[in-house]
């Protein structure tokens, strides 16, 4: 038997009209999907496919064992998470090796912090697969607040929000553009690194860009705990031109 096709799908930042035409199609076809999520939600990729998928698909709903409980930094965080996405690959190779073609969905990009990726490790020394690439997160934030964000010879960093406070002020001094992901717990000691680097005037929070629930504002305006899919914005340094 001809084993099946994986596809692997980014979804985009939440909208699903900013899906491609090209992950919308595979998403249609799909005999079985795959999608990631907490425990006690639906997930977001499998919210924004919403009713794209075809009646008689195959869900294969693969619930994290945990989010933000364990830091990156206990080592049981590698041992628990890599068995999980051991598991996540095997049930995806069942139904390949029965000629199934597989979507596994991710939001944004799969390959920037998408769990997609680790699953691709896993599989495509095995089995034919396709990367379809999505709007990234960032890209809905800086166009959800309407700010250019480089100019001219600008370097942009993206910096995850998990790094020691004394990192994340560096890179922040050091960066004439910055994009801060994986904020939640984080927020704080984000705000702190952004006001070391003098950078906390110029920083744009977004959260949930590009879906109903969207909010933009000032970092210094933004009050409250900051939700998993929250950025925020530095601005490069807005050359003449």
């Amino acid at each position: 038997m001809t084993p099946g096709h994986l596809s692997i799908l980014g979804m985009g930042p939440g909208d699903p009209e900013l899906m491609t035409v090209k992950a919308a199609r595979l998403l249609r076809e799909a005999p079985v999907a795959a999608w990631f999520c907490r425990h006690d939600r639906p997930g977001h990729a499998r919210q924004i496919a919403g009713d794209m998928l075809s009646p008689h698909v195959v869900g294969l709903r693969f619930a994290y064992p945990f989010t933000t409980e364990i830091p990156l930094c206990d080592p049981a965080y590698l041992v628990r998470m890599a068995a999980f996405y051991d598991e996540c690959a095997e049930r995806i190779a069942t139904h390949l090796l029965a000629g199934r073609d597989v979507a596994l969905l991710c939001e944004g990009d799969p390959f920037l912090f998408g769990s997609a990726m680790y699953v691709f490790d896993r599989l495509h020394p095995r089995f034919t697969c396709t990367v379809v690439p999505g709007i990234t997160a960032m890209a809905g934030c800086w166009s959800a607040a309407q700010r250019p964000m480089v100019h001219g010879d600008d370097v942009l960093s993206v910096i995850p929000g998990t790094l020691d406070a004394e990192s994340l002020t560096a890179r922040l001094e050091q960066a004439d553009a910055a994009v801060i992901m994986k904020l939640g717990r984080n927020l704080e000691k984000v705000r702190t690194a952004l006001r070391h680097a003098g950078r906390e005037e110029r920083a744009i929070y977004v959260e949930r860009a590009t879906q109903p629930q969207q909010r933009c504002m000032k970092l210094t305006d933004m009050k409250g705990p900051a939700p998993y899919f929250s950025i925020i914005l530095v601005p490069g340094r807005e050359a003449a031109r």
